[in-house]
């Protein structure tokens, strides 16, 4: 039957897989690409720690209302025109003390690399941790992608200051680190972020997406593969400032152990995936909490080569060597 015989409910998108200049709601379907991780792995882990304190919103950095957004108070609001002084502590203690928490226990304890999502004016305020970081970068196999200029919310952000805010980051990235980001989250994206990452230009993928659970490719304007690297809310402490979430961290430790079972398993038939970590310094940074995250990470070493542990940038020069479109089953998808 047709679509004119349901006039009062019919949509021109009606039926479509592939609409909006981003939606796919068929992606690989039972065929992923027949992918291969270095030394047979079985799973590709990424473990991704956000550094966003000094970003947020704050009366102090130009913004007209406070942050709102995971914290311990949970299902605060913002307040215009004011600061909140408890928000602003929280957020501070993640760049005092939770990041040197989270960083001695990957780099001395584990000594695994992890990807950075950096937010540029937060790098900006701390030349301690920017230091840290560039010995990671250079000794443990780090990576710092960028996550924007600001913590913001870009729903209602005009295009022209979020194209300045994108190139912003990136000169950051080179003045404080020393080197360019070649990933992009910007966590709260609009319909029009990935076409200004790609205006930009220099990187290699961008993590805007939550919609598989492997790599796949969308096009820039020019017809050009642009990779995408899907991100997280779910294996993510984030649930730790979320109603009916984590409440300590055993329970962060049980889910990650069980999500990277059921991956293994899928990898060991035949069918190996990627597994992102989503950490914030402010949240998985307080002691219990990292107790948990301790508890996943000798579970990961136990695996041995079964799991990958890498960073993003990895994934994305593994999947532009092997799964370039023309080069096996690159998963292409068309954006425009």
């Amino acid at each position: 039957m047709s679509k004119e015989s349901y006039p009062l409910s019919k949509h021109a998108n009606d039926g479509l897989s592939t609409y909006g200049n981003s939606r796919n709601m068929i992606g690989y379907a039972n065929s992923p690409p027949n992918i291969t991780w270095p030394n047979g792995a079985k799973v590709a882990l990424n473990l991704v720690l956000n550094y966003e304190e000094g970003g947020e919103n704050c009366l102090l950095h130009g913004d007209n209302e406070s942050e709102k957004l995971l914290s311990e108070i949970v299902g605060a609001g913002s307040i215009p025109n004011q600061r909140h002084a408890n928000m602003e502590s929280l957020y501070d203690y993640g760049s005092r003390a939770g990041y040197w928490r989270l960083y001695n226990l990957l780099t001395k304890k584990y000594h695994v690399p992890c990807t950075v999502f950096a937010v540029g004016m937060a790098l900006e305020r701390n030349p301690p941790v920017c230091e840290s970081m560039k010995y990671a970068i250079q000794h443990c196999g780090w990576e710092v992608a960028s996550h924007g200029y600001r913590w913001w919310d870009y729903q209602n952000v005009a295009m022209d200051v979020e194209r300045e805010h994108i190139a912003r980051s990136v000169q950051i990235h080179k003045d404080v680190l020393g080197v360019r980001p070649v990933g992009m989250y910007q966590g709260k994206p609009n319909v029009n972020t990935r076409r200004l990452v790609m205006e930009e230009g220099g990187f290699l993928y961008d993590s805007d997406a939550y919609d598989d659970d492997l790599p796949y490719w969308t096009t820039t304007p020019e017809g050009q593969p642009h990779l995408v690297i899907p991100y997280t809310l779910s294996e993510n402490d984030m649930k730790f400032a979320s109603p009916n979430g984590f409440s300590h961290g055993k329970e962060f430790s049980t889910y990650l152990k069980d999500n990277l079972t059921y991956l293994l398993e899928e990898g060991r038939n035949g069918s190996p995936k990627m597994m992102s970590v989503g950490l914030h310094c402010r949240l998985v940074g307080r002691p219990g909490r990292a107790k948990g995250l301790e508890e996943f990470l000798e579970f990961v070493e136990s695996l041995g080569d079964d799991v990958w542990v890498t960073t993003r940038a990895e994934i994305a020069k593994h999947w532009y060597k092997n799964h370039y479109p023309g080069v096996g089953s690159g998963g292409g998808r068309s954006i425009l």
